[in-house]
């Protein structure tokens, strides 16, 4: 497994006190997704993930305030080490769009098999609200910000029509990208570039007849 490593913002329910070991968080993310490949997400506990990291529970519940906080923790650092995410500023829609699609990063078998383990979260939080929230706002809400920062620079330099509604345009990337998870696969370069240059790309720029 590549090396997991904490975002640098504070995560909600931090500890004020004695400056904690970084180092540590490193081991807990990591030991968090190993736990999730192997029992899923309902069976795995902090406990077990303190076990693992070989920490104590109060070192985690210093950190994270739940289970569901530290999983996708975890998974966004875990995404963060393949390829950071972050808004191409080319100049040009087009220019920003083959920016995207090589910014994705070539999947070994270790990323696919981790890549179906995260597929598994869609269930499990349908039965828990705290780690839907939690994958809403931090798994999904940071590319779609991105995204609609590309979209809304692209509509000032007018290749986008000023009329033209993107509310829902990351969210159709983001969607196509989840069902090719799934369905147990990752959303590869080739299936990013069909994407965003077969639907993407023509339904921002054409004016509607």
């Amino acid at each position: 497994m590549d090396e997991v490593k904490p975002r640098d913002q504070d995560k909600p329910g931090r500890h004020t006190g004695r400056p904690l070991d970084p180092t540590r968080d490193q081991a807990i993310l990591e030991a968090a997704l190993r736990g999730l490949a192997e029992l899923g997400y309902d069976r795995l506990s902090m406990e077990e993930i303190a076990t693992r990291a070989r920490a104590g529970k109060g070192a985690l519940y210093r950190r994270w305030p739940s289970k569901a906080a530290l999983v996708v923790d975890a998974i966004v650092a875990w995404r963060e080490a393949q390829a950071p995410i972050t808004a191409p500023d080319t100049g040009s829609l087009r220019g920003d769009l083959d920016a995207m699609v090589d910014a994705v990063p070539e999947f070994d078998d270790a990323t696919r098999r981790q890549v179906g383990v995260f597929a598994g979260l869609a269930t499990a939080a349908s039965r828990d609200p705290e780690l839907k929230q939690a994958l809403a706002d931090q798994v999904l809400g940071r590319p779609r910000r991105l995204l609609a920062e590309v979209f809304e620079r692209a509509r000032r330099r007018g290749e986008i029509p000023p009329d033209r509604d993107l509310e829902l345009v990351p969210d159709i990337i983001i969607g196509l990208n989840l069902t090719r998870v799934m369905v147990g696969e990752v959303p590869d370069r080739e299936h990013v570039e069909r994407v965003l240059n077969t639907i993407i790309y023509p339904l921002l720029t054409t004016s509607p007849t």
